[in-house]
C-alpha cells in the first residue's frame, strides 16, 4: 500500500494518483454502489492508503464530480474524434440520421460508466449537495454538445427544428436512456453501441432536416 506525498508531489503524480483512484472507484461503484463503496475499498483498490485519498478529494462527492467529468470527457473526444474523420471523408449531403450514425459508427459504451452515471443521478436525488454538482455538470455537457450541434448545423447545412440546445438536451436523455437499457438488459458491446447509435440516428431525424439545397 501506498500513499501519495502531502505538499511534494508534482503535477503530473499528483493528476497520476487522482486517475487510478478515479478508476478504482469506478470498478469499485459498478460492483457495490455508490453507497456502498467507501473510502477504504476505493484506496485499497488503488493501491493507495486513505491519506493519499484525502490528499486528492476532501469527500467522496468530490471524487463523484470528478469522475462525471472524466466520463463526460472521455465520451466527447470520442465524438469529437468521429466529427474529425467525418470531416476528412466528406459529407456535404449526408442525412442528420446518417451524420449521426457515421459520428457514432465506432462509439463505444462503458458499462462501468453507465452505471456510474445511474448511480450518481439517483443520489443526486436525496443528496443536495451531490445535486448541485450534478446540476453544474449536467449544463456543462448541454452546454459543449450544443456547440458540437450548431457546428454540424451549420457545417452540413441541417436546419435544426428546435433550438440548438433543446436538441442538446434530447439527444443527451435519449442517449442516455438507450445505454440503460442496455445495461439492464445485460446487451454486450457491439449490441449496445448499435441500440444506441440507432436510438440517437432516429431522434436525430426527428429533430433536423437535411442538407439545404
Amino acid at each position: 500500500m501506498t500513499e501519495a506525498p502531502v505538499g511534494t508531489s508534482s503535477p503530473r503524480s499528483r493528476e497520476n494518483t487522482r486517475a487510478r483512484l478515479m478508476a478504482a472507484a469506478s470498478e469499485v461503484f459498478a460492483e457495490s454502489g455508490l453507497d456502498g463503496a467507501s473510502v477504504e475499498a476505493i484506496s485499497e483498490r488503488a493501491g493507495f492508503t486513505r491519506g493519499a485519498f484525502y490528499s486528492n478529494f476532501a469527500t467522496k462527492e468530490e471524487l463523484f464530480a470528478g469522475m462525471m467529468q472524466r466520463v463526460s470527457e472521455q465520451k466527447l473526444e470520442r465524438v469529437s474524434s468521429r466529427i474529425r474523420e467525418l470531416e476528412d471523408e466528406g459529407a456535404a449531403q449526408a442525412s442528420p440520421a446518417d451524420i449521426v450514425m457515421r459520428v457514432l459508427d465506432l462509439e463505444g459504451e462503458d458499462r462501468a460508466g453507465i452505471v456510474l452515471m445511474s448511480e450518481i443521478r439517483t443520489n443526486a436525488m436525496r443528496d443536495r449537495r451531490l445535486a448541485s454538482a450534478y446540476l453544474e455538470w449536467q449544463e456543462a455537457m448541454v452546454e459543449r454538445v450544443t456547440g458540437i450541434i450548431a457546428d454540424l448545423a451549420t457545417r452540413y447545412g441541417l436546419r435544426l427544428r428546435l433550438p440548438a440546445a433543446d436538441a442538446a438536451r434530447l439527444l443527451i436523455q435519449n442517449w442516455d436512456s438507450a445505454a440503460v437499457h442496455a445495461v439492464i438488459a445485460d446487451l454486450d458491446a457491439d449490441a449496445t453501441l448499435r441500440l444506441v447509435a440507432e436510438r440517437t440516428a432516429l431522434l436525430a431525424s426527428a429533430i433536423a432536416d437535411g442538407p439545404i439545397d
